[in-house]
């Protein structure tokens, strides 16, 4: 029976060449993205700047809607189609501001890549999926151990996933792109009886399918979980949740892999990721909550 620790974790990304968090504070974070430096809103950093000005090429400016919506204001030319960026030996990405806020993926992912390639090393064959896959850096962090299914109900965000594979030189590996709702293909698979390795997932708060599909996350994310449990068993090696934009507690998702992961053994870990500030006495910034079961094999 997978037993659940139920003391928080903290998962904390240091950043790296590519990436890192200059400074935070008074709702804002201030990150180098490459030769390229952002501000962003950012509510949980309520502390105050340590910097007395970011010398910035862009900020994102909310709109008056807290779930979305802004504008990105240039004070300096950034490219408009993007700029590379890499993470690790092999896996490389364009970065591009999204009228989402986001710059094409997240880094504050980086421990997460890291962590799953623990729980895989050494592995040639092992089968993962990537639900949610977005741009799919972790696609290409998951591809170096085995087959890997990406699934996002965006054609644009998978057509991007592609394209950062190949700019990796990683195309010609077994990945699977797939454009589908998360929910409708993990349930399909389960009616498949396929099993899988690892999965990570990373759930919006809201969204729609290719189809005009519905998801909202409180009452999506159980039936969900419940699909990705069948898809694994005493021989897989992980299962990734993270959280992003929700008034919910790590411990609600950590109580809710409990009683759908009891009949495996491992163990049940959750807590908040961040991203720690450049600098000594970096401070850390909360990004998501996640909720994670591993099995040592």
């Amino acid at each position: 029976m997978a037993e659940l620790i139920r003391d928080p974790m903290l998962m904390i990304g240091d950043g790296w060449e590519s990436y890192r968090l200059l400074d935070s504070g008074h709702g804002r974070k201030f990150e180098a993205y490459g030769d390229y430096r952002f501000i962003r809103p950012e509510p949980q950093a309520m502390w105050t700047p340590r910097m007395e000005e970011w010398d910035a090429h862009a900020e994102f400016v909310p709109g008056s809607d807290e779930d979305g919506g802004g504008r990105w204001q240039y004070f300096r030319e950034v490219p408009r189609d993007g700029w590379q960026l890499g993470w690790g030996d092999e896996v490389r990405f364009t970065a591009h501001c999204t009228p989402f806020r986001h710059l094409g993926f997240f880094p504050d992912m980086a421990p997460v890549w890291d962590w799953m390639g623990e729980k895989l090393d050494g592995r040639t064959d092992a089968e993962t999926l990537n639900l949610f896959g977005y741009t799919g850096v972790g696609t290409q962090a998951l591809s170096r151990y085995g087959p890997v299914t990406h699934v996002d109900a965006s054609k644009k965000s998978v057509a991007q996933a592609r394209e950062n594979a190949a700019l990796s030189s990683v195309g010609d590996r077994p990945i699977r792109w797939l454009v589908d709702d998360a929910s409708k293909f993990a349930a399909r698979e389960v009616r498949r009886e396929n099993r899988y390795d690892g999965i990570i997932l990373d759930p919006p708060k809201f969204g729609r399918g290719p189809k005009n599909e519905t998801w909202r996350l409180e009452q999506s994310l159980p039936e969900l979980i419940q699909d990705c449990r069948e898809l694994l068993d005493e021989n897989s090696r992980f299962m990734f949740l993270t959280v992003y934009a929700v008034r919910m507690s790590s411990l609600a998702l950590g109580g809710l892999l409990e009683e759908v992961f009891s009949g495996l053994p491992g163990t049940i870990e959750h807590g908040d990721l961040a991203v720690r500030e450049t600098g000594e006495n970096g401070r850390h910034l909360p990004t998501a909550i996640f909720a994670r079961w591993s099995n040592p094999g």
